[in-house]
């Protein structure tokens, strides 16, 4: 079948099938915009369902379905190029020969597996319709393609796995804040949702699977991340030297984290690997959105920029999957959590340490300890004073200690110190304040 003839195949698909009706997420895409919007995040994260969100409230606004125009680029059935990608516009034309383009809607699922993609939208965006809507699962392309070829006439919205509130909502649990915190038994569902969380991360088709289901379709996630996102996309040929380091990765989470420590260990098992090419690993793990790299905090920014910066991943269930966690070793998921729950939050976000350490900065205004359990005196007298240095660093007048299930309030040389539970942090409107 000509390439055209699959195209208008897959056009009459969309417009006759049933959209599936998507849970609602907290982020909203924005209308009439003039802009290119363009939707990143990991794998599986909930960018496509974004999209039929966006697309059914057109259709209840009135827009006739044959007017958009939504185009998976990962479907086997398709075989483009950017020479090629113009037969969409073509085979559109052809079906819908009264309908005006600049009347359509757009919307261009996994675009970054065409190269050059970002010639084609911006010809598109300049020619025919302003109403384009992209999504891509490596930050990096979009960043540096969408920069160089649209320039400025973009807007970008970064899908993560679900927050805590989103989970919940899933999982049709209803809790109000204040209704609900003080009954015991809407606190107890509340706290195995958390822990369910926390195990078994955001992914909104994971929060629906069975428990033997889970594990094995996160790690099914991770290899699709690492061999279409990684290995296919940057032509890497070792994915067995590509896997060793990424499941360093996940073994280092919350804690610095040295490619040199790692070529030297490969060195002294007699495995051949360039130091550069396992900073190019770190590099695409991170533009594939499978990790999150934490800059240290320095007096000098170049030394911010460029110095020791931790890892963490970006859903607890993909970590989980990668390296089973004991629930002695809890403490290391909540931390991600957190981690996670705060970079959806603010991209300023940086981890201090001198004498003592502190877990993070939020803005230069918010100082956060994770521990999962504080009730032991050694513990919380060791979490308290990485976070009274990092608030007397940066003149705060309180800190917090965020906590599986424990809450307290305590004062210290001055400082309020609030221990908090994370979900009680999580369902806030206003979680937390300097």
């Amino acid at each position: 079948m000509l390439m055209k003839e699959v195209l208008k195949t897959i056009i009459r698909e969309f417009h006759s099938g049933k959209i599936p009706k998507p849970l609602k997420r907290e982020i909203i895409l924005p209308s009439d915009t003039y802009k290119v919007v363009t939707v990143t995040g990991p794998r599986r994260a909930g960018k496509t369902y974004l999209l039929f969100q966006y697309i059914l409230e057109l259709i209840k606004k009135g827009t006739p379905i044959e007017k958009i125009l939504y185009i998976n680029l990962e479907d086997e059935r398709l075989d483009l190029t950017l020479k090629t990608l113009d037969l969409i516009l073509q085979s559109y034309r052809e079906l819908y020969p009264d309908i005006h383009l600049n009347e359509c809607y757009f919307f261009f699922d996994e675009v970054q597996n065409i190269d050059g993609w970002e010639r084609f939208i911006r010809r598109v965006y300049d020619t025919v319709t302003k109403n384009i809507f992209i999504t891509g699962s490596n930050s990096k392309l979009f960043g540096e393609e969408i920069a160089s070829s649209m320039r400025g006439r973009t807007i970008k919205y970064e899908v993560f796995p679900l927050n805590f509130r989103e989970f919940i909502r899933f999982k049709a649990f209803d809790f109000d804040e204040d209704r609900d915190l003080y009954s015991s038994e809407k606190r107890a569902k509340l706290i195995q949702l958390f822990n369910e969380y926390m195990i078994y991360g955001g992914f909104p088709e994971v929060a629906f699977l069975e428990e033997v289901l889970k594990i094995r379709t996160l790690q099914e996630y991770f290899e699709v991340m690492l061999y279409k996102d990684m290995a296919e996309r940057y032509q890497i040929k070792d994915t067995i030297l590509l896997k060793y380091f990424l499941k360093r990765l996940a073994e280092n989470v919350g804690k610095f984290f040295s490619v040199h420590k790692v070529y030297n260990e490969l060195k002294s098992q007699g495995i051949k690997a360039g130091k550069d090419t396992l900073y190019k690993y770190l590099d695409f793990a991170e533009a594939s959105y499978m990790v999150k790299l934490l800059k240290k905090h320095y007096k000098s920014v170049i030394k911010t920029e460029f110095g020791e910066k931790k890892i963490y991943l970006i859903d607890t269930g993909l970590l989980n999957s990668i390296k089973l966690f004991e629930k002695k070793d809890y403490g290391v998921l909540l931390e991600n959590l957190i981690f996670k729950e705060i970079f959806s939050w603010t991209k300023n976000i940086i981890c201090f340490k001198e004498k003592k350490e502190c877990d993070f900065l939020v803005d230069n205004k918010i100082a956060i300890q994770v521990c999962f359990d504080v009730r032991d005196s050694l513990t919380l007298k060791r979490e308290i004073a990485g976070l009274k240095e990092a608030c007397k660093y940066f003149n705060l007048k309180q800190g917090y200690i965020i906590t599986y299930d424990y809450k307290d309030t305590i004062k210290e040389d001055g400082i309020n110190i609030l221990i908090l539970p994370g979900y009680e942090i999580f369902m806030a409107n206003n979680p937390i304040t300097p």
